[in-house]
């Protein structure tokens, strides 16, 4: 199986990574199903890069219904040690506007219907998720984000909804209120599980709307969103080329041990199912001879 160490999951839009030499295509199934689509691998500048569209090819999977337990486990499966993932979003901040790109640094979960984590059947995880998203990669994803030329935003709070309808008028402006400065569909559950499986994961997000909080702007809707989208997509492949050759080896950051303090269930009782679903994940901090 190719390995590659770092992926990036498409959004809206990017379906495919132009730039890839020797590529291969890989089909995987995981312990959580398949992920949304097959994985491709390929060198970008000698290093090896594992692509996925986040809603498959031709964009088949509404927001609430994508395999994130498996796209995660499946790029973690490649030996993939950071994700940057390409977001659409709205702003919700007049002065953040459509054609924008912001590298968020903080979440607010509003789905609910997904689940989250690895950790709900047969063993208890609590990971630290007060800095949703990886500094370093974010910072190294600024930087090549300002080399494009595009208006580019450090920090931010990414909201997420469930999906797929936008946002009420009412709750546009609640969501404002909280001070939110991005609203989208995709962060999550990725980034915890992201966390969870000790990758490092960072988001490029390209701003289409207003949302529709604004009212001197035009209702948002598909069509304005994928066509802004379309002219956004050749930037975020610019940023991507960019920010891949710029990543370090090797890790630093808190995100590469994440688990280490996490498992709250003792080894004994950790189920059978969950040991080996989550083998990929946990073996290293579980007793080699009772974990085998």
């Amino acid at each position: 199986m190719p390995q590659a160490k770092i992926g990036v999951i498409g959004g809206s839009g990017l379906y495919n990574m132009e730039g890839l030499s020797e590529i291969e295509e890989v089909k995987l199934t995981t312990p959580f199903g398949e992920p949304s689509d097959a994985i491709i691998t390929g060198n970008m500048e000698g290093i090896r890069v594992a692509f996925l569209p986040r809603h498959g090819k031709g964009h088949q999977i509404s927001p609430s219904n994508l395999p994130a337990k498996a796209n995660i486990y499946a790029l973690k499966s490649l030996g993939v040690e950071r994700i940057i993932s390409v977001n659409a979003v709205g702003s919700l901040k007049e002065e953040i506007q459509p054609m924008d790109i912001l590298i968020p640094d903080q979440l607010i979960d509003q789905t609910k219907e997904r689940d989250s984590t690895f950790f709900n059947s047969g063993i208890v995880g609590h990971i630290s998720f007060a800095e949703p998203f990886c500094s370093v990669l974010s910072q190294i994803l600024f930087e090549a984000a300002t080399k494009t030329g595009a208006k580019v935003h450090r920090g931010g709070t990414y909201l997420v909804i469930e999906g797929p309808q936008f946002s009420s008028k009412a709750e546009s402006q609640l969501y404002r209120s909280w001070g939110a400065d991005v609203i989208g569909m995709t962060a999550l559950p990725e980034a915890k599980l992201a966390r969870e499986a000790e990758i490092c994961y960072a988001t490029l997000a390209t701003v289409t709307d207003y949302d529709c909080w604004r009212l001197s702007y035009e209702t948002v809707s598909a069509e304005m969103i994928l066509a802004n989208l379309q002219k956004g997509v050749d930037v975020s492949k610019e940023i991507l080329r960019l920010t891949i050759p710029r990543i370090p080896q090797n890790r630093e950051c808190a995100c590469a041990t994440a688990l280490k303090y996490a498992i709250a269930t003792s080894q004994k009782y950790i189920s059978a199912e969950a040991r080996r679903d989550l083998r990929l994940l946990i073996g290293k901090y579980l007793d080699k001879a009772e974990f085998d």
